[in-house]
């Protein structure tokens, strides 16, 4: 294990395509590497946790590949998935934590809930801490949204927590405002998109990227609910199979047969038309959800804030601006800081800047 002076923290971040390894070295990053995966790949795996053996083979090769010893490392932070409703900050990994994710006693079936598996395993091996920030459940949502319209039914506060977390913190030094005095609306666009509203640092409502909202390269969102029901009854698929085509298979990949946004920006610069309208649907939908939520905060946001990787698209943002800008000022911080800011997270744990919370 390193010497308190030096703190090496390994982070693990599995995305729906990817995953995403770093080492940082104090609040340094010293590499990130990614592993990706297509769609083909992994269409044999039912469900996320099957690939777990999997990702971890590719995982330890790619550590050995950096030179990278688990034994040098003084923590390892992992990226939380769905699991139980909780306060923002810091958590240990523990056995109940690994319990409850094997066990399915998790809010959503996610890639991200292996994180913490893979995490845990590595630092027992080390014996070094493991720890994730701001899980997907991180819930800070107002009682009003809960409710759905049948009481059989509510919404449950499933976002991309950890980067509009981050990338709040970021706009609100733009601004040169404290996070905690003014109100955003951040939309995380990635193979998933959330839209959260902010108000005064609480993140008071946001869509579950798996079940409601625009559709995004790879889920369909929200969907008229009769339709669906039809589909179900009348369809070709078994509820795994819908399952799969809802939350994998849908939006960008439905229509064209990929998530991957420069690949269908391409096309649409070689005149592909179906392309450009599917991607411009995408944009309204997300315009049209941003604006809800600027209606949930029910005060004018400081700003709009477009991160993710969807945010280094320009055909996209150029939409979306265009929709929104009225509305408030648009900031576009592109890309994804998760990364950075779950090595922080555990950096001010280990230095005892900030109490490390119990799941």
């Amino acid at each position: 294990m390193a010497g308190n002076n030096n703190r090496r923290i390994l982070v693990i971040n599995p995305g729906s395509t990817s995953t995403k390894l770093a080492l940082f070295e104090n609040l340094t990053q010293v590499w990130e590497r990614s592993i990706h995966y297509s769609a083909e790949a992994l269409a044999s795996y039912a469900m996320p946790i099957d690939q777990l053996l999997m990702r971890k083979k590719d995982i330890l090769s790619l550590i050995e590949e950096t030179g990278t010893s688990l034994d040098s490392l003084s923590a390892i932070a992992a990226r939380g998935g769905p699991l139980k409703p909780l306060a923002s900050g810091v958590y240990g990994i523990t056995g109940k934590v690994i319990e409850d994710i094997r066990h399915g006693h998790v809010q959503a079936d996610h890639i991200s809930n292996i994180a913490s598996i893979l995490a845990f395993e590595f630092a027992q091996k080390a014996h070094i801490p493991a720890f994730f920030v701001d899980p997907v459940s991180v819930d800070e949502m107002i009682d009003e949204a809960r409710l759905t319209g049948i009481p059989e039914i509510q919404r449950h506060s499933l976002i991309h927590a950890l980067n509009i977390k981050a990338v709040a913190r970021m706009a609100a030094s733009q601004l040169q405002k404290p996070l905690d005095a003014i109100n955003l609306v951040v939309a995380h666009l990635g193979g998933g998109i959330s839209i959260c509203p902010i108000k005064r640092g609480r993140m008071i409502d946001g869509n579950n990227a798996n079940e409601e909202g625009p559709f995004s390269p790879e889920r369909a969102g929200s969907l008229p609910t009769l339709s669906l029901l039809k589909l179900r009854d009348t369809g070709p698929y078994t509820h795994l199979q819908l399952r799969k085509h809802l939350v994998g298979g849908g939006g960008l990949t439905a229509y064209l047969g990929t998530n991957d946004l420069r690949e269908i920006e391409r096309r649409i610069d070689s005149g592909d038309e179906d392309a450009g309208s599917v991607v411009e649907a995408m944009a309204y939908q997300i315009s049209k959800t941003i604006g809800s939520m600027i209606a949930a905060l029910g005060e004018k946001p400081e700003a709009i804030v477009l991160t993710g990787g969807g945010a280094h698209s320009p055909f996209l943002i150029q939409r979306i601006e265009k929709q929104v800008s009225f509305l408030a000022p648009v900031l576009v911080i592109a890309g994804e800081f998760e990364m950075e800011a779950l090595a922080h997270g555990v950096y001010r744990v280990l230095e005892g800047e900030e109490k490390v919370k119990q799941y």
